[in-house]
């Protein structure tokens, strides 16, 4: 707590020794005696009082009846005896808030002290007491202090100006602090621009789209300025801040990486990795052919290599942060391979991950030397250590492929060595080996097959069952070794049960004629006389390739495998780009966003690094991403391993058998399923109506349970009730409907009642997720918005042979936050060959990630089976608001400011429709005709669109009468909407 490192701090400030004798004191009934003592004339025995009432709070005794006493001891000349009183006021006086306003007159008073420690011990202890009774008496004292002639006192007040807005935001905004604050950005003292730094970035990581920190060249070179004379905290908050900074081009990169480079000559370890954190990411900027990048490489390696020599709690986090740079950049680091040796008293999480990194930065210029530290590892004590390392040779072999013959041989030499452990790691290893080289070192089997009786792990177990029945035309009593894991098949673990079902299989369909007895007994055993329905399932799928068709069954039994990858333990890019921006974090360390592990109401900033130099991304608006979409958006439904890195992270405990109740406090689209990257859409656009300006925190998806998947990711059970009822009761017509507002007599005057039902076009059902791909589960669906609700609509369909029960549905995020309202509403379980139609409320308050292409949207639907994966893409028109018509003067003012760059054009090809019945048409999708004029026989319409998130898009539609094709221009602030504007004139005019 803050005031008992201030108490440390004061018995500094003149005390003896002594000071423990007021720890020592067992009395009871004291309180009376320190009232006494607090009123006495004497100051010393007042200071003495003070000292044992501290004492006292410090131990945790109740000292609260003396706050009055206390409080009258504020009024002296003596700074330790201030010093304490305010200690006791930060204490107390959320328990006694109407007692606490006695002493607002002595903070007022010693904010215009002569003294600047006791201005700023006034301003300071300000900060620090949470009652909002006090708070608006603060701010004129806070505001002098602010402009204070001491910098001690600035920088104080600064700080303080953080505290004040997690208290009350509003009052903080209101007084125009953040103004000030940000001036003193440009204060002459170091200090204090390193404090208003840390303070803006305190309060903006509460308001993430708020722009407080509005970084430009001029504050950047007085950041990097202030960066040489100020103290190391004060950097690490500066630097920091330049991480957050995207520079205009290569140049300006270059000149702030220049001038951030002697702090990784720091001293403190902190300083060094965030000015590591400034270079990575400036670094994206750089063209790899320029001088300076290579000598910026070689500078980054030297503070590295010097973190390896601290304390060993120290290395370890050096170590993960290591991790992700060789990730990222393993050329910093690949001549330092023997920093990396492991040294006979490294505890052994020091051991683990420099072995792990050992292995990233393994060469074919290094491997030799690597496999003779990794052999001489592979004879230690400590036993996790050694599987460790036995399993780095194994990658180093798939790794490097020149090395893979040495490192064969050392495995087998390890084999000789007959040590069960050891043994067992080099059987799994070398499964893995024989993956990546097929046909190669198969000579070895002969030895592996000597020690299958000392296997004793069910990985070794399954591994060695797999080279046997991969390699069973090689081996001659194969059958015999097989038959002898069959023999306790029941004690075995899951593992190896399906890999000596699945072997067996391969040895029949190899030599069918001496092994029919063997399959019989082992299809016998997984189907009749197991419990497991996964071991069943296989069972039973093999018996009946074999009995139907032995071709079919060879031709997938006996299917080539593919090989497998050199790194299977590479962090996913996107995640690894968001931990380079938090290098020198926890998140660097834990390996996650974090997103993954901070809780509470703050909305927690994804990062990512700059665009690479070269890539043709634009630079000069980071929020709205790339200018324009993809020339090859990806496929509607993308391959079930693209979403399975990174999609969910779900826990598929057992499902409970009722419906949890919906929880209130459950904050609609709260989950965090990616850790990605916040890229805002509306970055520049938060300034305009209905913008939203802050994202929902994500709660971490460790604690992401089946409860949560099941009734909580609604909102409000109210809400849940009537949205998931709302579209039964609407007409059957609805679709169909006339729009709102009667003919087109005045094009100005369109639309009716705002939230009205409209006659908005909806898609027909099209299939988003095969049966085939989901155990039988088939999910049709479209989109559709009604009454001003979005919703989607979908039908369940069971293709499977048991029942389903337990839905629950859960979005990625996605770029314009849509999220579930409510839950998955299907009450009744879902029967074989039944349909079930649901609708989904949906809202637009889910996190945000821009997606590629725009509308893409990521689901996740889970029941008792499994969860499931699929994508689909919805219309843009879904976001369309009813509020979306432009006042002319307006329209015509921010069609002028938007900028002709932004301007796109298309045509709408075969619609025979005159302008008024197209307008009507678009109006009940919520595209508001604003006016009309006629030039030369062809009808001009002027257009606006209000989305969800407050991005306003303009255009101007061009109808030559009789000519079937319209043009279309799209004005836009955000242009790479436009095309997908454009995509839902033309749904709603051709249908």
């Amino acid at each position: 707590m803050e005031w008992a490192s201030q108490l440390c701090e004061n018995r500094g400030l003149g005390s003896k020794m002594t000071d423990s004798k007021y720890f020592t004191t067992t009395k009871k009934g004291e309180i009376f005696e320190l009232k006494a003592e607090l009123n006495s004339d004497k100051k010393e025995k007042k200071k003495e009082a003070v000292k044992k009432v501290i004492a006292s709070m410090t131990v945790g005794k109740d000292v609260s009846a003396l706050f009055p006493d206390v409080v009258n001891c504020m009024q002296t000349d003596n700074l330790e005896l201030k010093k304490l009183v305010y200690l006791y006021l930060m204490n107390y006086a959320k328990s006694q808030p109407d007692m606490a306003i006695m002493a607002v007159n002595t903070f007022v008073k010693d904010c215009e002290d002569l003294n600047p420690l006791i201005r700023a011990l006034a301003v300071r202890t300000m900060g620090c007491i949470r009652v909002d009774k006090i708070t608006e008496y603060l701010c004129e004292p806070l505001r002098k202090c602010l402009k204070d002639e001491d910098p001690y006192v600035r920088k104080t007040a600064a700080v303080c100006v953080a505290k004040l807005h997690d208290i009350n935001a509003q009052l903080v905004e209101d007084q125009g602090f953040l103004d000030t604050l940000k001036d003193l950005i440009s204060d002459s003292n170091p200090m204090v621009v390193a404090n208003a730094v840390a303070a803006l970035s305190e309060i903006a990581e509460s308001h993430p789209n708020s722009n407080l920190l509005d970084l430009n060249p001029q504050t950047i070179n007085k950041l990097l300025t202030a960066l040489n004379e100020c103290t190391e905290w004060g950097q690490i908050f500066i630097l920091d801040c330049l991480a957050s900074y995207l520079p205009r081009d290569d140049r300006e990169s270059q000149s702030i990486c220049e001038r951030v480079t002697p702090r990784l000559s720091h001293a403190n370890s902190a300083v060094v990795l965030s000015a590591v954190k400034v270079l990575m990411k400036f670094m994206e900027m750089l063209p790899k052919d320029l001088d300076y990048y290579g000598t910026l490489l070689k500078k980054l390696a030297p503070p590295l290599v010097t973190l390896l020599s601290a304390e060993p709690e120290l290395q370890y986090v050096a170590l993960r942060n290591i991790n992700l740079i060789v990730q990222k950049r393993p050329e910093i680091l690949k001549h330092e391979m023997k920093v990396f040796f492991v040294k006979y008293n490294d505890p052994i999480y020091v051991k683990l991950e420099k072995l792990d990194i050992m292995i990233r930065l393994a060469s074919q210029a290094n491997i030799a030397q690597v496999l003779a530290e990794l052999k001489e590892y592979a004879t230690e004590v400590d036993v996790d250590f050694v599987r460790k390392a036995v399993r780095a040779i194994g990658r180093c072999a798939i790794k490097v492929e020149q090395s893979a013959e040495r490192c064969v041989s050392t495995l087998l030499d390890l084999i000789q060595t007959k040590v069960n452990y050891v043994v067992q790691e080099a059987i799994v290893v070398i499964k893995d080996i024989f993956r990546k080289y097929p046909n190669k070192y198969e000579s070895v089997i002969a030895t592996l097959c000597e020690n299958l009786d000392s296997l004793d792990e069910p990985e070794a177990r399954a591994a060695m069952i797999w080279i046997v029945g991969e390699y069973a035309e090689r081996i001659d009593n194969a059958d015999e070794l097989l038959e002898s894991f069959l023999e306790g098949f029941h004690d075995e673990s899951t593992q190896v049960q399906l890999q000596l079902l699945t072997a067996i299989v391969k040895l029949f369909l190899k030599k069918p004629t001496e092994t029919q007895e063997l399959v019989q007994q082992v299809l016998s055993l997984a189907t009749q006389d197991s419990d497991n329905p996964d071991l069943r399932d296989r069972g039973y799928i093999y018996w009946r390739l074999l009995s139907t068709d032995p071709v079919a069954a060879k031709e997938v039994v006996l299917a080539e495998k593919p090989l497998i990858s050199e790194e299977t333990d590479l962090i996913e890019p996107t995640l690894l780009e968001e931990l380079i921006c938090h290098i020198g974090t926890l998140a660097s360390v834990y390996h996650k966003p974090p997103s993954a592990f901070v809780e509470g109401s703050r909305g927690v900033q994804h990062k990512r690094l700059p665009p690479r130099a070269g890539s043709g991304e634009s630079t000069e608006s980071p929020d709205v991403g790339q200018s324009g979409p993809s020339e090859a958006p990806p496929a509607v439904i993308p391959s079930q391993g693209d979403l399975l890195g990174d999609l969910l992270n779900l826990d598929l405990a057992p499902p409970t058998a009722t419906v949890p109740s919906v929880q209130p406090s459950m904050q609609m689209g709260a989950m965090d399923l990616l850790g990605g990257g916040l890229d805002s859409l509306m970055g520049d656009e938060s300034d305009t109506p209905g913008g939203r300006t802050e994202v929902q925190s994500p709660q971490p998806y460790s604690d992401y349970s089946e409860r949560e998947l099941g009734g909580d990711i609604g909102g409000s059970p109210s809400m849940g009730a009537g949205l998931g009822a709302a579209p039964a009761a609407m007409p059957a017509s609805l679709g169909g409907a006339p729009a709102v507002g009667g003919g087109l007599g005045d094009l100005f005057d369109l639309g009716g009642g705002v939230g009205m039902p409209t006659g908005s076009y909806v898609a027909p059902k099209t299939v988003w997720l095969l049966a085939m791909k989901a155990k039988g589960l088939e999910i049709s669906g479209t989109f559709a918005r009604r009454g001003g609700i979005i919703q989607m609509d979908l039908s369940l369909t069971n293709k499977a042979m048991s029942v389903m029960t337990d839905f629950a549905i859960q979005f990625n995020r996605n770029s314009f936050g849509l999220a579930p309202a409510g839950p998955l509403q299907v009450l009744t379980p879902l029967s074989p060959n039944q349909t079930i139609d649901v609708s989904l409320p949906l809202s637009t308050s889910g996190p945000v990630m821009k997606m590629e292409p725009l509308n893409n949207l990521q689901v996740a639907v889970k029941n008792n089976i499994d969860v499931f994966y699929f994508s689909c893409q919805y219309p843009l028109s879904l976001l369309f608001v009813e509020d979306g018509k432009m006042d002319r003067q307006v329209f015509l003012a921010t069609w002028k400011d938007i900028p002709n760059d932004n301007e796109a054009q298309f045509q709408i090809k075969d619609i025979h429709l005159n302008s008024d019945v197209a307008s009507n048409k678009l109006q009940g999708s919520n595209i508001f005709t604003i006016a009309k004029r006629t030039v030369e026989g062809q009808d001009m319409l002027y257009q606006s669109v209000k989305l969800t998130n407050g991005i306003w898009v303009l255009a101007e539609m061009r109808i030559q009468t009789g000519n079937p094709n319209y043009t279309l221009s799209i004005k836009c602030r955000a242009p790479e909407v436009c095309p997908f504007v454009y995509q839902c004139y033309e749904l709603v005019l051709k249908n």
